[in-house]
């Protein structure tokens, strides 16, 4: 398998601050990622004129919105840093607003069934990272061919539990190999990984060693003063940073594949039994031995 992606989720953290989101673009290289995330939406174009009029919550989050002049900025520093540049578009537009600058469209859980903003990403040309909290497979089944239909080239698939956070017996990761199996449909070899929102090391050893997650999405927060991070399912950098270098480092194991012997065993070769009386070292190596008498 290749090794996994790691993609640092900025959610609403960055306080509309330009600073802020740039420092989480730095930190994203800082822990090991290969992507970082943001969100890019409207509280005007995402919750119905019901909601808004009646709930000062949900009025409340045109705070959490990022500002379209910061795009610009954030893509250049992820250019300068290495590290790719996704972002969630959560209407129609933001889909136009980011197409010159993100390297990936993602598109989250709550937005799966809305095949117009699917149809939009996937005609885009760009790779896209689907999400399926919440979604049965027949949801999923219906977004990946809506998805496959207007184009899309590139696709990779997160099973995701929509739980903020998920408690660990719920994240199911089995469904990973279940939607892999369900991808094979269009794909001979389907991209499914896990987005997280349990906070657990263990869960995220588990869908990358056990259940082969291709990706694995997770909430970072830079300091524990982001608006999300009260929810519990936002990780810190030094929370998150070990957990990625052991499974690099893991993965640092797998090898070729080629059954050899390894540089560091090369030398022991010449003291194993040899076939003609069963003792060791080899009749090669004991006549070099006797040859320095």
């Amino acid at each position: 398998m290749a090794p996994a992606k790691f993609v640092a989720e900025c959610s609403s953290n960055h306080h509309q601050d330009i600073d802020r989101c740039l420092q989480f673009v730095d930190t994203a290289v800082d822990i090991g990622c290969d992507f970082v995330k943001f969100q890019l939406f409207e509280i005007a174009q995402l919750w119905s004129p019901e909601i808004l009029s009646r709930s000062a919550l949900h009025r409340a989050r045109a705070a959490w919105e990022l500002p379209v002049s910061f795009i610009p900025a954030i893509a250049e520093r992820c250019r300068v840093r290495g590290i790719k540049f996704a972002c969630t578009p959560f209407h129609l537009q933001a889909v136009e607003n980011l197409l010159p600058y993100v390297d990936s469209f993602k598109i989250a859980s709550y937005e799966l069934v809305w095949h117009d903003l699917l149809k939009a990403c996937a005609q885009t040309g760009r790779p896209v990272i689907l999400s399926t909290g919440m979604a049965t497979l027949p949801e999923i089944q219906h977004a990946v061919e809506t998805l496959y239909i207007a184009g899309v080239t590139d696709l990779r698939v997160l099973h995701c539990c929509s739980g903020y956070p998920t408690p660990v017996h719920e994240c199911n990761l089995a469904a990973i190999a279940t939607l892999r199996q369900e991808l094979a449909r269009w794909v001979s070899l389907p991209a499914v990984g896990w987005s997280d929102h349990s906070v657990s090391p263990a869960v995220l050893y588990r869908a990358v060693h056990r259940w082969d997650a291709s990706m694995v999405e997770f909430h970072l927060d830079l300091d524990g003063q982001g608006d999300e991070f009260k929810t519990g399912h936002c990780w810190l950098p030094a929370q998150i940073a070990p957990v990625i270098a052991t499974i690099r480092e893991g993965e640092r194991a797998d090898g070729d594949g080629v059954k050899a012997p390894q540089p560091s065993e090369e030398a022991d070769r010449a003291w194993r039994r040899d076939p003609s009386d069963g003792l060791r070292p080899t009749l090669a190596m004991r006549e070099a031995w006797r040859m320095q008498l």
